[in-house]
């Protein structure tokens, strides 16, 4: 059975949080970077969560939209880090798929809500 999406989110964010404490920890522009994978990574979780208690349709949309944002943007720091060689895609791949899967999980919750009668 496929975990729920926000219980699939939230882990996201743990591992997240994982990686940028590790990033904090060394000198350089990864620590700047982590802040922003931070912002980025935990902010699709908790935009699912306040998507579950959305006073409309729209604002349902809304919320998973922002989550959708976040989830592309996340994708875009982890792929800097590799690119600049502050992490070795090795040790963000299962993060990096995680991340993509994720970004169309969003979408196509998006697009089968706004289908929805």
């Amino acid at each position: 059975m496929k975990k729920d999406i926000c219980d699939r989110t939230f882990t996201f964010s743990i591992r997240i949080v994982k990686l940028c404490q590790f990033l904090d920890d060394k000198p350089g522009v990864g620590r700047t970077l982590a802040q922003q994978l931070l912002r980025s990574g935990t902010s699709i979780g908790a935009n699912v969560e306040e998507a579950q208690a959305a006073q409309s349709k729209a604002d349902f949309i809304g919320k998973m939209m922002i989550a959708l944002k976040e989830s592309r943007e996340t994708r875009y720091w982890l792929k800097l880090l590799v690119a600049s060689e502050i992490i070795p895609q090795e040790r963000i791949s299962q993060l990096q798929t995680e991340a993509e899967e994720l970004t169309r999980i969003l979408g196509a919750i998006i697009v089968s809500t706004k289908d929805s009668k």
